[in-house]
């Protein structure tokens, strides 16, 4: 009954003890090998990085208040308009990265009648709710005549310090100058009053 299912030797009773063991001795070496021949796809050092961004001014070859997309390939920051060439700035030409908040009202004329028409100056309520924060990144670098320009973009909120992140990774030295250190610490304050 069992015949189908276990091999029995007849001389020692025992169930295959060898060819058990043979068996599962091939599979472990089989599962080795196959380990040590894993193919892990080989990562890139730098892949691309790329955010929609608004053009203020300041980028060679590329209108003022334009949108388009800011990346950083290779070993340049480009900004690249739907339909027209990429403008682009290598890395190592950057000097600084610096990073700002600001907020604008939204809505266009719509809202303003809507602020001057709302009675007992409940207007005031109407521009809190209509205020869009954003980042904006300040970027200094040389051109190859050696005269430094700046070129400033509008991000949304938080996508900033990602590409100023990406540049630094990318060798661009960190900004010495902090958005606080125009102000006097409290110690130097105290001495000169």
């Amino acid at each position: 009954m069992y015949r189908l299912f276990v091999l029995r030797n007849e001389k020692s009773g025992c169930f295959c003890g060898y060819a058990l063991i043979s068996l599962w001795a091939l599979l472990l070496c089989s599962g080795i090998g196959a380990l040590a021949q894993s193919t892990t796809p080989t990562l890139k050092a730098n892949p691309p990085f790329s955010i929609r961004a608004t053009h203020l001014l300041g980028f060679p070859n590329t209108k003022n208040n334009c949108n388009g997309t800011l990346s950083v390939k290779d070993d340049a920051l480009r900004f690249e308009q739907d339909a027209k060439p990429a403008a682009e700035v290598e890395i190592a030409s950057v000097q600084g990265v610096f990073l700002g908040s600001e907020s604008k009202q939204v809505g266009g004329t719509p809202a303003k009648i809507g602020k001057a028409a709302a009675p007992f100056g409940s207007g005031r309520v109407v521009s809190l709710f209509s205020h869009k924060k954003y980042d904006t990144l300040t970027v200094e670098y040389v051109d190859a005549d050696g005269g430094v320009h700046g070129a400033i973009f509008q991000v949304r909120e938080g996508q900033a310090k990602h590409v100023r992140k990406e540049l630094v990774t990318r060798g661009v030295s960190p900004s010495l100058h902090d958005d606080r250190s125009a102000e006097p610490s409290t110690a130097e304050a105290y001495e000169k009053q």
